[in-house]
């Protein structure tokens, strides 16, 4: 995509430098992963970008997908962290970050699930914030640990909470620092990032049942995706535009997001080395849409394919989380 082809090859070319007495630090090119749950599907992909390659760095994106219980009862939890670009060890305070919050959520687990039941928003809300900001104390106290800079040792992050149960369909996002969020809805993408000061559903109330298939939303759905939002923060809203604490070095609001699910829906979960190509480039959008907007989901093979799609001017690592509604 784009207007010309892309400066870097599109297969790995150069390893990272690996350390004999250190192995185990060392990160894939890609990671790939998937399950299905009540009425949704997951695929989920994790990439080294062409410039990394090249350069033969590491990876710095880390992806974790995980199940919580068992049954109807069980919570699926995905996370995707990004860490500082050319700064040391970027890769593992993303990966810590991606276990940190994954161990939390974890041990909530059945709170967590009453709250997403009940569709108690508030407690959601207010639950998941004070979990992201223990995480993000946890990495200013490693970087301490280490002798590094705490503004280079962090990574920004972005998850999804999805209910086992087929009966519930309140989809939740939670995260702090750059990406995207979006929504293939009736064929057209929907930029459901949140900003301060706006409502932090997509879809109105989450416990309300959600509209039978082929129901229009006000206005007609975009082509493409579209130009970011960068909001200013509002001191009338303190709650939506704060910082997730005092002196975080990721810096940025706690962002949330709870919204009801309709069949066919396509939820897009990504880190920022898609999400600049999505927003930046209408013919990736169209294509994503039109890869993803069957009647079923795609293969891993096939997933790993459209997520990698190559766009002109954007060699970042490559990580998408997608949610097919049946």
């Amino acid at each position: 995509m784009g207007n010309g082809p892309p400066t870097y090859e599109g297969e790995p070319t150069t390893l990272p430098v690996a350390d004999p007495e250190e192995l185990g630090e060392l990160v894939p090119d890609t990671v790939l992963d998937g399950a299905r749950y009540g009425t949704f599907t997951l695929r989920a992909a994790s990439l080294r970008g062409d410039s990394a390659r090249y350069r033969g760095e590491s990876r710095r994106d880390a992806l974790l997908t995980a199940r919580f219980g068992t049954g109807d009862s069980a919570l699926v939890l995905v996370v995707v962290a990004g860490g500082v670009r050319a700064a040391p060890r970027s890769q593992h305070a993303a990966r810590e970050m991606c276990e940190w919050i994954g161990g939390a959520v974890g041990r909530s687990r059945v709170r967590l699930a009453d709250d997403l039941h009940t569709a108690d928003r508030g407690a959601l809300k207010s639950g998941l914030h004070r979990l992201t900001a223990r995480g993000y104390g946890r990495l200013r106290a490693r970087a301490t640990t280490l002798g590094l800079d705490p503004a280079e040792y962090t990574a920004s992050v972005r998850c999804l909470l999805l209910p086992a149960h087929p009966a519930c369909r309140t989809r939740v996002f939670f995260g702090v620092g750059g990406g995207g969020v979006f929504r293939l809805r009736a064929g057209g993408w929907q930029d459901l990032e949140p900003a301060p000061g706006e409502p932090d559903t997509a879809s109105g109330p989450p416990q309300a049942p959600p509209p039978e298939p082929g129901t229009p939303e006000p206005g007609t759905p975009e082509s493409h995706i579209p130009e970011p939002r960068t909001p200013a923060a509002s001191p009338q809203d303190p709650a939506s535009a704060h910082d997730i604490t005092p002196g975080t070095p990721v810096g940025g609001p706690f962002l949330f997001r709870a919204s009801v699910a309709r069949p066919g829906d396509t939820l897009l979960l990504c880190g920022e080395g898609l999400a600049g190509p999505l927003r930046g480039e209408a013919a990736l959008a169209d294509h994503l849409a039109e890869r993803w907007a069957g009647p079923e989901p795609p293969g891993l093979a096939a997933y790993l394919a459209d997520a990698q799609t190559r766009v002109k001017g954007y060699a970042d690592d490559r990580t998408a989380v997608a949610v097919w509604e049946a």
